[in-house]
């Protein structure tokens, strides 16, 4: 049985079977000789885990995965400003007052993109297509207002003057948007045969491939890239940011 006074930290979303979160956290425990547990809600009620998470004793916070960084915002008693232009929380510390848990949403999603591409970045890499408009794709279109390098979201269902369907992407398209990032779970363990729908062939060595995607390390979408001359990041630095600045605002 745990150890009720140790602090709880965790993971809500679901799937999860995708996350390297509860290894990278139970490893930095170790790092500081800290008596704590991470647990991992796997479950599509997102009701129902807010309520035990509420009823967790010690609990001082917890991350957000797919599908929930932006309906979990109906259930915050706090939105930090920067979360809130984002209009997306994957990262929520848990305040107690008068006996009384309350949440607070933030986004370190955007912290973490931004400094994992920058270092990446050439003058050339003037416009990006976004793939994808979940939750995680609003942080990477925040990062990238904030590095001023204009976009468009690519999506199946588009719906709005940024957005375009994937059946539009033609070699013009490609070739003038030099940064293509995929923030959507095509690829994303254990579906990983799977890939986003775009024309690879028109890829060449001055495109900068990201892939929020961490596991499997190397997605189909990443390979077919390098396959036409193109650089690729993945997204594990990105989870490995995002996390330390999740930590920061869950202790301080």
């Amino acid at each position: 049985m745990k150890d009720k006074a140790n602090p709880v930290y965790g993971l809500i979303g679901h799937p999860v079977k995708h996350s390297f979160s509860k290894t990278f956290f139970d490893r930095k425990f170790q790092t500081l000789s800290l008596n704590a547990d991470f647990l991992v809600w796997d479950n599509p009620d997102l009701p129902s885990v807010i309520r035990t998470i509420k009823q967790t004793p010690n609990i001082k916070g917890f991350s957000v995965t797919k599908p929930f960084k932006e309906r979990v915002i109906d259930h915050l008693d706090l939105l930090d400003e920067e979360a809130s232009r984002i209009g997306a929380v994957n990262s929520i510390k848990v305040l107690h007052q008068s006996g009384k848990s309350m949440l607070k949403g933030y986004n370190t999603d955007f912290y973490g993109f931004k400094h994992s591409i920058t270092k990446h970045l050439r003058p050339y890499h003037e416009k990006a297509l976004i793939l994808g408009t979940g939750g995680a794709s609003k942080a990477v279109a925040y990062a990238l207002d904030s590095l001023n390098i204009p976009y468009l979201f690519v999506s199946r269902t588009p719906r709005g003057c940024k957005h375009i369907r994937y059946t539009i992407l033609h070699q013009a398209l490609m070739e003038e948007h030099l940064v293509i990032i995929n923030t959507t779970p095509l690829g994303l363990f254990p579906d990983t045969a799977s890939f986003p729908p775009i024309p690879y062939e028109y890829a060449g060595e001055k495109h900068l491939f990201f892939d929020l995607i961490y596991n499997p390390a190397k997605t189909v979408f990443l390979r077919k890239a390098e396959e036409n001359g193109a650089s690729t990041v993945n997204g594990l630095e990105m989870l490995y940011l995002q996390a330390e600045q999740s930590w920061e605002i869950w202790n301080r």
